[in-house]
């Protein structure tokens, strides 16, 4: 792979350790990720809280981490953040930097949501804890000072899977209506048959085996049989009605495939979509290696898509 790696990251890959997914070491991962964060600055243009609200299931206090601005002079949208972790690992913890960039350049609310992981509980958990959050924002939004009909639902990798199956289901629950929909270089399909799911085989980065061991502990017992488009979106045959979309994807993420098809997709249902392909570049690249040019054109590219979309520029 090293070869067809972009310039501006091979110097990074190259010293990037070897992942491990397996579970017995899962615990230990999402430990060192936490604690990776701990004392993290925050920024003191915003408010930064934990709520605790009810899950879908009436017993579990789902917790979400609620990002304001200090200073409201209007009405601000709203950002649904679903993290990523190949629906394995991660935490609001993880991405707090994300959402805070988030809350102060887009002058935004946004809302974090700490879902419960696979294989502890596996689908449909976590996709019902998100679609929770999200119905507990549009229904506490004017309190919070966001127009209701301004609220994005946001992710990347396994939160942009969940972002995809959150649209799909508050589609077809008639739930709130979401204005725009940007799942990044997506997690959405469990079969495997792509090339791009079976030509990335290095272990410093997300992989073919890394993604096999992902779906298993997510779909659980459902592994290998048929399972729901709400937990794998590329399997879904109507994408009508969805929420405009901004995605984007590195030519070298197992994801890759699966993406295009999704964008092809959504263009058939005459749902507007924006997507980039960024050449060289391996999954989750501009988090990897923030600071090569092609990362922070990425993020620049997705960011503004998302301000365009929620402050109507």
């Amino acid at each position: 792979m090293e070869e067809r790696v972009h310039p501006e990251l091979r110097t990074m890959l190259s010293v990037m350790p070897e992942l491990n997914f397996d579970r017995e070491n899962l615990e230990p991962m999402r430990k060192a990720m936490d604690e990776m964060f701990v004392g993290a600055p925050q920024n003191p243009a915003l408010s930064i809280e934990d709520r605790f609200i009810p899950a879908a299931d009436g017993e579990y206090q789902l917790r979400v981490r609620v990002y304001s601005p200090r200073t409201k002079t209007e009405t601000l949208p709203g950002i649904l953040y679903i993290h990523g972790g190949g629906y394995i690992v991660g935490s609001v913890e993880t991405f707090d930097d994300t959402c805070q960039e988030l809350a102060h350049d887009l002058s935004s609310v946004v809302v974090s949501v700490d879902y419960r992981l696979a294989p502890e509980h596996p689908y449909p958990i976590p996709l019902e804890d998100c679609y929770s959050a999200l119905l507990w924002f549009a229904a506490n939004a004017v309190e919070m000072g966001v127009d209701p009909a301004r609220i994005a639902v946001v992710g990347a990798s396994a939160g942009g899977g969940l972002t995809a199956a959150v649209s799909l289901l508050a589609r077809d629950r008639n739930g709130p209506a979401i204005a725009f929909q940007m799942p990044l270089y997506p997690m959405i399909d469990d079969r495997h048959i792509t090339v791009s799911s079976n030509e990335i085989t290095d272990h410093r980065v997300w992989n073919a085996k890394f993604n096999r061991q992902g779906w298993e502990m997510y779909l659980g017992e459902l592994a290998g049989g048929e399972v729901s488009p709400y937990a794998a979106p590329a399997r879904a045959t109507d994408f009508s009605r969805l929420p405009p979309t901004y995605t984007c994807i590195g030519d070298l993420d197992p994801f890759r495939d699966e993406t295009i098809e999704y964008v092809l997709k959504l263009t058939q249902a005459k749902v507007p979509v924006e997507f980039h392909l960024y050449p060289g570049c391996f999954h989750g690249f501009e988090h990897s290696v923030p600071n090569a040019s092609v990362s922070k054109r990425a993020k620049q590219e997705y960011n503004q898509a998302l301000k365009r979309a929620l402050h109507k520029e």
